[in-house]
């Protein structure tokens, strides 16, 4: 059975999402991460896993991105931070598919997408900072799955809450995601107010005085 906050987060847009982080006074909100393929708003829980120069975890030899799709489903987006300053890809087109086939909801990177075009003909969410054609082989290895990392300025763990779409890509962390919920459907619950009002001719000034500019004071 589906997470119900992931349910009630799908139904939000980031910028109720950011609004109600505004209002709790808690960050998350991170932009420059377009989305480059696939459809739609995405929403679930983190899997995360870091990616740069150094050595590889021990074990036997693994690509990067193969443990995080296998520990990933259906109510989960992989969160990748490749924040190098190396240019080689984080996400390529064979982790693409091996994500869809899965049945994971997407994927967000800070740091660059590789095989772009397999990614849209596959019509897979990818959110990514840049693009590059350069491969991670002899350039940055996975350095941990389902770790701490770093999205923007936005710290996000194993298990916090994920929605991205055109405007942004939001992390919530999983303690605050009740009162975030609460806080983004009350707002949306009164922008839709004001949205009928406007549409049934009252005057927009009217509708958007006081009580709009104060809405994530009160």
């Amino acid at each position: 059975m589906s997470n119900p906050y992931v349910q009630r987060l799908r139904r939000l847009d980031a910028c109720a999402v950011s609004d109600a982080l505004d209002k709790l006074g808690l960050p998350g909100a991170v932009t420059g991460l377009p989305q480059r393929s696939g459809r739609g708003r995405i929403a679930g829980q983190a899997v995360t896993m870091k990616v740069g120069p150094g050595t590889p975890p021990p074990g036997p030899p693994r690509h990067l991105g193969c443990t995080a799709i296998e520990a990933a489903g259906p109510d989960d987006i992989i969160v990748v931070e490749q924040r190098s300053g190396i240019e080689a890809g984080c996400w390529g087109g064979l982790l693409t598919l091996g994500a869809k086939v899965r049945g994971v909801a997407g994927v967000i990177a800070d740091g660059p997408l590789r095989d772009v075009d397999e990614a849209v003909a596959y019509e897979f969410p990818i959110f990514s900072c840049s693009l590059t054609a350069l491969t991670a082989r002899g350039r940055v290895v996975e350095l941990g799955t389902q770790v701490p990392v770093q999205v923007g300025s936005v710290e996000v763990t194993p298990g916090d809450y994920v929605l991205a779409d055109q405007s942004a890509v939001i992390f919530i962390a999983a303690r605050d995601i009740e009162r975030v919920l609460e806080t983004a459907e009350t707002i949306v619950a009164k922008e839709a107010a004001m949205a009928k009002a406007i549409a049934a001719g009252t005057p927009i000034g009217q509708v958007m005085g006081g009580n709009y500019e104060h809405m994530l004071k009160d």
